[in-house]
């Protein structure tokens, strides 16, 4: 028998509409979101425009010194299968706050640490801190904004957390050509504090919650029902793909454009995360696309997109580098952002599990495949790196069309 399905809906949740388009709630869900998101990915990576830095402080390889990213991105990943069901159990916002709050901390605190084996601890709990917004973001919007808008929705958390790693990249960037590294992560946690407590202020409390018991029995129920489905397999893939692609271009494209003949200043390469705004702009137009097209009709072009960035940061002009960078983050964000949807469409139930699967597949990917790209570096450069990021694509760009074939997942009766 279903249990989760068999579950009723009380009556004053289902007497409260669902979030729309243009009123107060829909406004302030999407601020407070954005600014969660904001703060996830500016935490997440700051540290990646510091990995040269990094190699040099602590006498590391590319390869060791990714792992400053790596570690948090993997126990990040671990937590997501904790916090997911967590806040199945004991509510969205909660969790959400607890985990900002948690990650501004101990970023705090990693500048106060004597060595690497220390930093790279507070690392690790900043990533498993974030666990707890990341996993529940998708299930909050899912449940509370109306199936009509939520691709929008959608779009503007992925923009927050487009703009969150471009301002982490930035700043961190430009501050490490005046500062210490250490004062460059204590600025960004500092910043995320305040995201933090904006987030709290302005995100109204769920209205469409319904609790499931912490249990083994549940959480296995939920994991085959999810794993069973034509979709949310192939979906949790491309999270990986994706991920693995996106993370290892960007830790390693400032390594080659510290060296001849770019040579560029720590402050340029970190100017060069405004890429990024182009997420804000492709995650936003993305959903509204698929709102009105369908996801499966925008998803395939946009990965095409990303496999032509990359490709063109294979040429030596900077201006190529530069445009392909572009084209690279445009196309990452716009699939993102549609991935993260139809993970929410896909999953009737327990959707907070269904969430952290993806999301535990999207971080597993960074860490792998963003440490595995420091080997690539190593012996073969840039063209190893990009042929790399290629393949990845190729093979997301296959799942991609696969899904397009798969009809909608329809409500049970």
């Amino acid at each position: 028998m279903n249990t989760l399905a068999a579950q009723p809906v009380p009556a004053c949740s289902a007497a409260v509409p669902l979030i729309e388009k243009g009123t107060a709630q829909f406004r302030r869900t999407n601020w407070a979101l954005f600014a969660g998101g904001f703060a996830t990915f500016a935490l997440l990576y700051c540290v990646q425009p510091m990995l040269p830095v990094l190699s040099a402080a602590f006498a590391l390889s590319a390869a060791q010194s990714s792992l400053a990213l790596s570690i948090s991105t993997i126990t990040l990943a671990v937590g997501l299968l904790l916090t997911g069901p967590l806040s199945d159990a004991i509510g969205r916002k909660p969790v959400m706050v607890a985990a900002l709050c948690a990650a501004a901390l101990f970023t705090l605190l990693g500048p106060l640490m004597p060595g690497w084996h220390a930093l790279l601890l507070m690392r690790a709990l900043v990533g498993l801190a974030l666990s707890g917004l990341v996993a529940v973001a998708m299930s909050y919007l899912s449940e509370e904004i109306h199936p009509q808008h939520l691709g929008l929705a959608m779009g503007l958390y992925i923009s927050g957390n487009a703009l969150g790693g471009m301002s982490g990249r930035l700043v961190s960037g430009v501050l490490l050509d005046f500062l210490s590294w250490q004062a460059a992560l204590a600025a960004l946690g500092a910043l995320a504090l305040l995201a933090a407590l904006a987030f709290w202020h302005l995100l109204p409390d769920s209205r469409h919650f319904r609790a499931t018991p912490l249990s083994f029995a549940n959480l296995a129920h939920g994991l085959r029902l999810h794993l069973s489905d034509r979709g949310l397999p192939w979906l949790f893939l491309e999270a990986f793909l994706l991920m693995g692609g996106f993370v290892t271009l960007f830790n390693y494209i400032g390594y080659r454009l510290l060296e001849p003949p770019y040579n560029l200043s720590m402050s340029l390469l970190g100017t060069l995360s405004v890429v990024y705004l182009s997420g804000t702009y492709s995650s936003t137009q993305a959903g509204l696309l698929a709102d009105r097209l369908g996801r499966h009709r925008v998803f395939w072009p946009a990965i095409l997109l990303m496999l032509g960035g990359v490709l063109l940061t294979l040429y030596t002009p900077l201006g190529l580098i530069l445009a392909g960078m572009l084209l690279f983050a445009f196309g990452f964000f716009a699939a993102h952002s549609l991935a993260s949807s139809w993970v929410g469409r896909r999953a009737l139930q327990a959707r907070g599990q269904a969430s952290s699967l993806y999301l535990f597949s999207y971080y597993v990917g960074s860490s792998v495949a963003g440490t595995a790209g420091g080997y690539f570096w190593q012996h073969g450069g840039w063209t190893g790196v990009g042929l790399f990021i290629a393949a990845l694509l190729s093979l997301a760009l296959g799942v991609a069309l696969h899904l397009s074939r798969l009809p909608p997942k329809q409500p049970s009766a």
